[in-house]
């Protein structure tokens, strides 16, 4: 039996912000927390969110976008939502998971914002870097800040 707790980090793609906080609890907690992340769809890995983890020295290139209902199996502690559509269509978890909603903006719609006000690639990577560095200073309370 582990003594490590099991979190999942739920967003709605499973593309950028909940592949963001695996890869840290992955990187960072590996000794106290089994991390996955899953979206209520699946819209694939985003390259922008691999790009600036791999700046920060963390590896998800190899990460899949997962469906939550393929993870309902799994006795979850804790399930993190990390985006406000994840939070309101949360399905419901057997077990005593605990949900917990912890937001974060959006990379991609920040970027597209900033790309409309025709700012340069570089630019548009810094709301990643932003977000991707939030993540980060959470995943760092954890699993205690649950």
């Amino acid at each position: 039996m582990s003594d490590k707790v099991n979190i999942l980090f739920l967003c709605t793609g499973n593309s950028c912000r909940s592949q963001m906080a695996e890869g840290w609890a992955r990187h960072l907690k590996a000794d106290t927390i089994n991390a996955y992340s899953a979206g209520i769809e699946t819209h694939g890995l985003n390259p922008n969110a691999v790009k600036v983890m791999a700046e920060a020295g963390v590896d998800i290139s190899g990460h899949t976008s997962e469906n939550v209902k393929d993870l309902l199996h799994i006795p979850f502690d804790y399930v993190v939502t990390v985006c406000g559509h994840a939070n309101e269509n949360c399905p419901i978890f057997p077990g005593q998971a605990k949900v917990v909603h912890v937001g974060f903006e959006d990379p991609p719609a920040l970027a597209r914002a900033l790309a409309a006000e025709g700012a340069s690639e570089e630019a548009q990577l810094d709301g990643y870097r932003r977000v991707r560095d939030e993540i980060k200073t959470f995943i760092e309370t954890l699993p205690e800040a649950l």
